[in-house]
């Protein structure tokens, strides 16, 4: 008797060899020539390079309104330095 696994094993490589035969295997490699392509004209950024323009960003708004703070402080106490 042949093992579960192994029979799993062979379906999913006769499967593979089977769609590889087959326009499947174009269309396949067709859509994802295509979607690497239509990618890479967005212009898009990695998650990592998401994270740190977010990371600036809140670090930019905390001096942002830290300086407002100051700015207030000084508008209505110009004595103080």
């Amino acid at each position: 008797m042949i093992a579960p696994n192994q029979l799993f094993d062979d379906f999913q490589k006769n499967l593979s060899e089977f769609l590889a035969k087959t326009p499947a295997a174009d269309i396949e490699r067709n859509m994802k020539a295509f979607m690497m392509q239509a990618f890479a004209r967005m212009d898009l950024v990695t998650r990592e390079e998401f994270d740190i323009q977010a990371d600036l960003l809140a670090r930019a708004l905390e001096r942002v309104e830290s300086l407002e703070a100051r700015l207030q402080a000084l508008e209505t106490n110009p004595d103080e330095k």
